[in-house]
């Protein structure tokens, strides 16, 4: 019993870490035909939200073109 009330808690935390974790919001074909890393688009590499990059990426399905625009300082 004591073994149950352990294990049913681990694996629900355990199924919510799996779930989180492989929830990928890029596609692997996108880094390997742009040759750039998942936060180059994504404002952090485990982010759903696009920064410019990635919303220049998601119209026009191609970096080509795509400039990084100036900091407003």
């Amino acid at each position: 019993m004591k073994t149950i009330r352990f294990a049913v808690p681990a694996l629900v935390v355990c199924a919510g870490i799996l779930l989180n974790s492989s929830a990928a919001f890029a596609k692997k074909e996108y880094t390997v035909k742009e040759k750039k890393a998942c936060a180059f688009c994504h404002v952090t590499a485990s982010s759903k939200e696009l920064n410019d990059a990635g919303k220049y990426y998601k119209e026009k399905k191609t970096l080509e073109g795509y400039t990084k625009a100036a900091d407003p300082k």
